[in-house]
């Protein structure tokens, strides 16, 4: 068996990446979520952090950052993790979007045809 890198990575870079972490909260992030940075870069901050806030200046979902550091999905949806409870990126599953907008057009639609009923 040769000792090839996971998915392109050193694993002992990914290992030091996560801090030893090989879980994020699933229930938080899928692939689709969409992620928006809340703040700039600060000096100090581990690198991948830094590559995250800078993709995520516009709304950027969770497997286009992974593409862009070239890291798995699992190691991403760790950094963001981090990222959400030091509150400097948000994130918001596209779904949550389209159910508030579905609600609000459908009141709009309700108020359309009460109108529509009085003429």
């Amino acid at each position: 068996m040769s000792g090839r890198p996971l998915d392109g990575e050193d694993p002992d870079r990914l290992y030091t990446i996560t801090g030893g972490r090989s879980r994020a909260d699933e229930s938080r992030l899928d692939l689709v979520t969409l992620i928006v940075g809340e703040c700039d870069p600060t000096p100090g901050m581990q690198s991948e952090h830094v590559k995250i806030l800078r993709t995520c200046r516009r709304p950027t979902a969770v497997v286009e950052i992974s593409s862009e550091l070239g890291l798995p999905v699992s190691i991403v949806k760790i950094l963001l993790c981090d990222l959400l409870d030091t509150g400097r990126v948000t994130a918001r599953h596209p779904s949550s979007a389209a159910t508030e907008s579905s609600s609000s057009d459908s009141a709009m639609l309700k108020q359309v045809l009460i109108g529509l009923e009085k003429l």
